[in-house]
């Protein structure tokens, strides 16, 4: 079990990322790789993989270079998952890249004594005229098998924000805390996180620590391994089977069809900041069966996506769906000469109820 130790000066620097970290992202999708945990959750984008891996260039890197330095294991070096990260991939691997050749022998030499099978030839990377190798290689196979995805990813995250803003705005940072998911216990001013190979303390002292929900973290959170270094705890996000993707072929608008009628577009709108069923039908002053009728045809046409927490239900935009509210808005402007948005214009309305 890892214990995370708080002071009243912790729980004022917490924070939660509001992007998806690529690099740890990218660090979790290998160690999906290497395990049958999580593989029903996780089928459609392993399928997906396999397919990529087929190109010989991009096995090899995996197999050789990325596996080796992401084991799912109890350890993996620091400076694969910098800080910069969090800013994009590019700011990311100009970290790695950056990182002082001794950390890099010291963090590598660490992985050889608790990943004995590590390749010897990998402490070449200390040396920071070799690390283009390996930045160049978690670039290919993040545009591979990561980029493909990222409205997904992006999708859920965004989900998770929005619900843990609203807990930390209503009730307060250790309400936040206490809800993290399965295998997160708040009991101030501790967390816990159950880890099958970890028994660990780490105090904050004061630094405040970094929320990462990823995508593809899945059953233990993850922190870093070296306690000096700003705390970050990546915890693996709730999961629900997504709807399946509509099949559209050429001049076929069936994801369209299901959005005309007002009240319809007044629920992705409302959509927009994140909204529970109860409260879409209270602010649009209709039955939470309309709600249930049209959050669903929002869903199926890929527009929002509705996360459970505990009894709540959140629905909150996906990329598509905010793209689509953002084009309106643009073509509302156009047409009311750049005074505003217009009144939505007359369409069949699908109202049921």
């Amino acid at each position: 079990m890892l214990r995370i130790h708080f002071s009243g000066p912790d729980l004022g620097r917490t924070r939660l990322t509001t992007e998806p970290d690529p690099l740890w992202e990218t660090a979790a999708s290998l160690h999906r790789l290497q395990t049958k945990r999580g593989r029903g959750t996780y089928a459609a984008w392993l399928r997906f993989a396999c397919e990529k891996l087929n190109d010989p260039a991009l096995a090899r890197t995996v197999r050789h270079l990325l596996l080796p330095l992401f084991p799912r294991a109890a350890y993996f070096p620091d400076f694969l998952t910098p800080a910069a990260a969090s800013e994009g991939l590019s700011p990311g691997l100009e970290a790695i890249r950056a990182t002082p050749p001794a950390r890099v022998a010291a963090e590598l030499e660490q992985l050889t004594r608790v990943v004995t099978a590590t390749p010897r030839g990998l402490t070449r990377l200390a040396a920071a005229e070799h690390r283009s190798e390996l930045t160049a290689g978690l670039r290919a196979y993040y545009d591979a098998l990561i980029a493909p995805h990222e409205a997904t990813i992006r999708t859920r995250i965004e989900a998770e924000r929005v619900f843990r803003t609203r807990s930390l705005l209503g009730r307060g940072v250790e309400d936040m805390l206490s809800d993290l998911g399965p295998g997160l216990r708040w009991r101030s001013p501790v967390l816990e996180a159950d880890h099958p190979t970890v028994d660990a303390d780490l105090h904050l002292g004061g630094r405040g620590l970094r929320l990462v929900p990823s995508y593809f973290c899945w059953g233990s959170a993850v922190v870093l391994a070296d306690p000096e270094l700003p705390p970050v705890l990546v915890y693996p996000m709730r999961h629900e089977r997504a709807p399946a993707a509509p099949d559209i072929t050429d001049g076929d608008a069936v994801p369209l069809t299901t959005l005309l009628g007002r009240t319809r577009a007044l629920v992705l709108r409302a959509s927009a900041t994140g909204a529970t069923g109860s409260e879409l039908a209270r602010s649009l002053g209709i039955s939470p069966g309309t709600v249930t009728f049209h959050t669903k045809a929002l869903r199926d046409s890929q527009l929002i996506a509705s996360v459970r927490y505990a009894t709540t239900v959140l629905h909150t935009l996906t990329p598509l769906g905010l793209a689509l509210l953002a084009a309106n808005a643009t073509r509302a402007r156009a047409n009311s000469g750049g005074r505003g948005p217009s009144r939505p214009a007359a369409g069949v309305d699908l109202d049921h109820g």
